[in-house]
């Protein structure tokens, strides 16, 4: 298996092992999940096991050693596991939850989450959107109160993958009564305790992963569990919306390529008219049509991708990307739909539920609107 710049050889074998676990241990129960609106917790266990819930972190924390690249490469392949909602749940334990605490945290709050959640003993979720606070993270609410040895925290919290099953949940609150992005710090907050109720919201797709509606009422989060500096969180949070956001293009690509390889396989075995489907012209100029897209969404975001791991200021790259893939992908999943026929809108082929997956793309992670708001501004517009 060939790769592209910025990967390596070393990337294509992790690729391919990647591939191997995905088809042996994911796909085969995605129906099943998906059906349950559910997966098992154990699937983070198997994930650790093989080392794919720190490809990118230290060995001294149990990681493999690796760095973003190793990661981007799983977020492709777990395209493949047949549940937007599962790839979703995974990656929201391995791509926003855990990397503020490797960032930010200190040895102490490492030890104690990062290297359970990286063993798959611990699940963790990043709780920043609100109820009235989703792009426009400057108007969160909810509120942690000094008291003696912590703070006591009081709010709510939406829309948040994991939430349902977080062990603790990397959280965004007001600390000061600053408004705007001051007085926004980060605190670690185990799930487990009094005052903290986490219910299950429905959801168009995405259906094997649980999004939550958090209720927060006098809960208490002790001194050592503030991540990184007190009244600093916003920074934090544009810290790691660049890579969330590389992410979901990353994921969308992986998607993309996944719906177009069983598109042609399909219209290569169905028959209209005395011939395959690809013997129809119509049919093969939209195949090519497809196939030019995926390809320019990958390369848009490979581009932002090396840019980002040289430690560049990639924020318009990134936004271009995740801007371009997301519509994108929707577009394609429709695309993929019609040429299956009635066949795609019949659960068995999966192209309804890629379709009801990739709608979620141009909302979640930052909508398209509040991209091209941030890509006026960096074109100085």
């Amino acid at each position: 298996m060939s790769e592209s710049p910025p990967f390596s050889t070393e990337h294509a074998d992790l690729r391919e092992s990647i591939r191997r676990f995905v088809a042996a241990e994911l796909r085969p129960h995605a129906g099943e999940w998906e059906d349950a609106r559910w997966f098992p917790n154990d699937v983070f266990t198997k994930m650790a096991q093989v080392g794919y819930l720190g490809l990118k972190y230290p060995e001294r924390y149990g990681g493999e050693g690796g760095d973003y690249l190793h990661d981007a490469v799983l977020t492709e392949e777990l395209a493949r596991c047949g549940s937007g909602g599962l790839a979703a749940g995974i990656g929201a334990h391995i791509g926003i939850a855990t990397p503020p605490v490797w960032k930010f945290g200190t040895e102490e709050q490492k030890e104690r989450y990062l290297r359970p959640a990286i063993a798959g003993e611990k699940i963790a979720a990043l709780g920043i959107t609100e109820p009235d606070a989703g792009s426009d993270v400057a108007s969160i609410r909810t509120r942690a109160q000094r008291v003696s040895d912590g703070w006591v925290v009081n709010g709510s919290k939406t829309y948040i993958t994991n939430g349902v099953r977080a062990d603790f949940v990397v959280m965004a609150v007001k600390t000061t009564g600053e408004g705007g992005h001051h007085g926004l710090s980060f605190l670690l907050v185990d799930t487990d305790q009094p005052g903290y109720r986490a219910s299950k919201l429905e959801k168009l797709g995405w259906h094997a992963s649980d999004t939550a509606e958090i209720a927060l009422n006098d809960v208490f989060v002790p001194e050592e569990n503030l991540l990184g500096r007190e009244n600093q969180g916003f920074y934090l949070i544009m810290a790691n919306f660049q890579w969330e956001r590389l992410l979901m293009a990353l994921g969308a690509v992986g998607a993309m390529q996944v719906a177009f390889e069983r598109t042609v396989a399909y219209t290569q075995e169905r028959r209209a008219f005395g011939k395959p489907l690809t013997g129809h012209q119509a049919v093969r100029h939209r195949l090519a049509e497809i196939a030019t897209t995926v390809n320019t969404g990958r390369c848009v975001t490979y581009d932002a991708l090396r840019r980002f791991h040289a430690g560049e200021d990639a924020v318009q790259q990134v936004t271009m990307a995740k801007l371009v893939t997301q519509r994108a992908a929707f577009d394609v999943m429709d695309a993929c739909l019609q040429l299956h026929g009635g066949a795609g809108y019949m659960e068995e082929y999966e192209i309804e539920r890629m379709a009801r997956d990739a709608r979620l793309g141009p909302i979640g992670g930052g909508t398209d609107e509040v991209m091209k708001e941030i890509l006026a501004k960096t074109l100085a517009l």
